[in-house]
């Protein structure tokens, strides 16, 4: 098989000379020189993932093979702008595993009690965890990943890189070879936890390659909540997070899973890839808040892969002044019937950049699928920019799917209309662009994470308003 057109090898890693290597056991491919500045895939992962029977000392031989071949990636559409990691000075970030305790910026962010558990990851190294007794009594499990390859191990080699690869770019390889701590939860069958188990990746200094890597496992008809919360104090120098995510919803298993990312005002990076796996009348509920970070790429892929599963896609991001924001989300059907409802809204402001690509795949087979995918975005800025593609790619022939996507930006006769009833300007414009987003944030279904969402956005409306105001007195 040839490599495909875009200069990535087979397995989707880019190459860096004339030589593509190759990690199969295949004989290497002739590549043009400089094709590693081409663009890595935008596509689903879709297919069985490196979690193949070798074990983890396997894995990480093969990925490191993979880390030191590559060159840092660059994602690129025709026609649209890149993601690039040019500027990342990768060979001057340490992964540190000795730190002392948890940051100070997650004792100021997170939510206070109650909760199910809590475990928190300071640069390499896990500094806390904790576990309701009773959940434990029950057969919960709740510990650091390299923890539970220590005492559970047939269960976490089952599922561990099931279907995530290992390979398709440095910072990936890197993941999967250099990963320390991590995070493990297991909920056993029938077990239903009403309060969330929290996962808590920080960063607090500059010079920090934090290589997070999660596995979570909802065994059959079990209920549960996870809350994955990534901070980094405010900062000058580059840092970076590289995260990779797997959750795993086996028969009449149901989760509702969100995600706080704010990594401050620094020069973090991060680079994540995470995967949600529902299986048979399964139904997870994901909602990523993805609210700050110097560049931030992340491919999120929800899967449905056994028969009456269902699942709802959700998410706001804001970026501002120079952020750089490139999410590539997937709602994936491998088999039907099976339901899916992706609805994503997000804002720009200052310089930033933004994008959303949204991509529906239904599967040969899947039939009887019923799917739909929005985007809506809304433009605060005339130097900001704002990109919504949403796709659909189609194999089977009963099926309903559709997309759609809106841009708009403030309206004037909405913002009169306040004024009139009292309010002074910029409390109006507050007023509509958090009604942008209030019917996904209360989709949260937690009145603690709801309300650090919406502070959230509210700083960024009051850092931006200047900026705001300007570019709607300019139309």
């Amino acid at each position: 098989m040839s490599a495909p057109a875009n200069g990535a090898s087979e397995n989707g890693a880019s190459t860096n000379g004339v030589t593509a290597a190759r990690y199969d056991g295949a004989a290497p491919t002739q590549e043009k020189a400089g094709r590693h500045r081409e663009a890595s895939l935008y596509s689903a992962l879709h297919g069985a993932g490196a979690g193949d029977g070798r074990t983890l000392a396997q894995l990480r031989e093969a990925a490191l093979k993979a880390y030191e071949a590559e060159e840092l990636p660059v994602w690129r559409r025709s026609g649209f702008w890149s993601t690039s990691l040019t500027s990342l000075d990768l060979d001057a970030l340490e992964t540190s595993v000795s730190e002392s305790g948890v940051p100070d910026v997650v004792s100021r962010t997170l939510p206070g009690p109650p909760r199910a558990g809590r475990i928190v990851q300071s640069a390499g190294a896990v500094v806390q965890v904790e576990l309701d007794e009773a959940l434990a009594e029950r057969g919960v499990i709740l510990c650091s990943l390299e923890q539970a390859f220590e005492q559970h191990k047939e269960l976490v080699s089952e599922w561990f890189s099931k279907r995530l690869p290992i390979d398709r770019h440095k910072l990936e390889a890197a993941n999967a070879a250099l990963w320390t701590g991590g995070a493990f939860l297991y909920v056993p069958q029938g077990v239903i936890v009403e309060e969330p188990f929290e996962i808590v990746y920080a960063i607090d200094r500059p010079g920090v390659a934090q290589y997070g890597r999660t596995l979570v496992i909802g065994a059959p008809t079990s209920e549960f909540r996870v809350h994955e919360y990534d901070l980094a104090e405010d900062f000058e120098g580059q840092a970076l997070h590289a995260n990779a995510f797997e959750l795993y919803l086996q028969d009449g298993a149901r989760c509702r899973l969100a995600q706080f990312q704010d990594w401050g005002s620094g020069e973090v990076y991060d680079v994540s890839t995470r995967f949600v796996a529902v299986g048979r009348d399964a139904y997870c509920h994901w909602l990523p808040a993805l609210l700050g970070g110097h560049l931030v790429r992340q491919h999120l892929e929800l899967a449905v892969m056994g028969k009456g599963g269902d699942m709802a896609f959700r998410g706001v991001f804001f970026a501002e002044e120079h952020e750089h924001l490139d999410v590539f989300a997937v709602d994936l059907h491998e088999t039907g019937p099976s339901g899916g409802d992706v609805h994503w809204r997000g804002t720009a402001t200052g310089e930033s950049r933004a994008s959303f690509e949204g991509l529906i795949q239904i599967d040969p087979g899947a039939q009887q699928t019923h799917t739909y995918l929005q985007i809506h975005t809304m433009m605060l800025s005339p130097k900001a920019r704002v990109d919504a593609i949403p796709s659909v790619l189609v194999s089977a022939d009963d099926v309903s799917a559709s997309h759609g996507g809106t841009v708009g930006e403030l309206d004037e006769t909405a913002i009169f209309y306040m004024q009139t009833r009292g309010l002074d300007r910029p409390a109006a414009v507050r007023v509509i662009v958090e009604g942008f987003f209030e019917p996904l944030i209360a989709e949260l279904q937690d009145e603690a994470l709801e309300q650090l969402v919406r502070e959230r956005i509210e700083q960024k409306l009051a850092a931006a308003r200047e900026d705001i105001e300007t570019y709607a007195t300019s139309r």
